[in-house]
């Protein structure tokens, strides 16, 4: 049985915080570790909602190559997610983006790193010579519904313009 990677913890987490308990707290306090599941090794993540109480546990497959990225946040290497698609990466950059701080320098160029690093995410989708997103970079409901809601977002120069303008921002908060 394969697991779908995680390629970093910051990607893990992300993973675990757009997918809330049955009660939709989520609020859970994980811990993670090596495990052997179906005959391979895979990275457990395990705790109890701090809501309802009950257990949680998520299991992720380990990449070829471990990835470590400097900076934060880190979310993966150069190839595309196998935990988010293209729509909800940029779902995320629209949630984070839309919550900057204006009070708190430091937090904000934190919250400009997340929204123009899940827009890279994004970007990574796009094949090589190609100009946008394919059909098989979106298989979530909540990303094909912001793909079906606009699709011109999912091209690759808006995509980086959107980037460079987060990252823009992001270095006057210096």
């Amino acid at each position: 049985m394969a697991f779908a990677v995680a390629r970093t913890r910051d990607e893990a987490h992300l993973y675990l915080d757009l997918h809330p308990c049955a009660c939709g707290s989520v609020e859970t306090t994980w811990d993670s570790g090596l495990v052997s599941a179906g005959g391979e090794l895979a990275n457990r993540y395990s705790g109890a909602c701090e809501s309802c109480g009950r257990a949680r546990e998520y299991l992720f497959g380990l990449p070829e190559k471990p990835v470590m990225p400097a900076g934060y946040p880190t979310f993966g290497g150069a190839e595309a997610s196998q935990l988010l698609d293209a729509g909800e990466w940029l779902w995320v950059a629209d949630l984070t983006a839309g919550n900057v701080p204006v009070d708190d320098r430091a937090e904000a160029r934190r919250t400009l790193a997340v929204a123009a690093a899940a827009v890279e995410e994004v970007v990574k989708f796009i094949p090589p010579g190609a100009d946008e997103v394919p059909d098989d970079g979106f298989w979530s409901d909540r990303g094909q519904g912001v793909r079906a809601a606009e699709p011109g977002r999912f091209q690759l120069d808006r995509l980086l313009i959107v980037r460079d303008t987060y990252r823009e921002l992001k270095a006057r908060h210096a």
